[in-house]
């Protein structure tokens, strides 16, 4: 069975930093492509940064020169650094694989396996 859990959120000042953790288990996390998507309250979720089995990486535009996604393939753990961080960026984020990697709401909507999502609050 697939878990996804995510660590790492919290409360920080605009242009603080946070560093968020997702532990998988139940899969092959070398072979598979990870994201990271967000929910800001609302009903849609917003792709914010992706990585391939290769390692290679994409970012929302927003996010882009901020946020650094990366994977320990010998932990199974994906992380996403967060530089930057601007009250627009408060949501839940997610740590979410079982598809394709990509920002787009049509990858992101196919996504197969999501952790419980983990609460970022920027403050102005």
């Amino acid at each position: 069975e697939v878990h996804l859990v995510e660590s790492g959120g919290g409360w920080v000042q605009s242009g603080g930093s946070l560093r968020l953790s997702c532990a998988a288990s139940g899969f092959t996390f070398s072979s598979e492509h990870m994201n990271w998507v967000r929910q800001a309250p609302g009903p849609e979720r917003e792709g914010v940064a992706a990585i391939d089995n290769d390692g290679n990486t994409r970012y929302l535009d927003s996010v882009k020169g901020r946020f650094t996604i990366s994977k320990d393939s010998a932990k199974n753990t994906l992380y996403l650094q967060m530089d930057g961080l601007k009250p627009e960026d408060t949501a839940t984020y997610y740590c979410a694989a079982g598809g394709e990697w990509a920002c787009t709401p049509r990858v992101v909507t196919a996504l197969n396996y999501w952790g419980e999502g983990t609460q970022v609050t920027v403050s102005s």
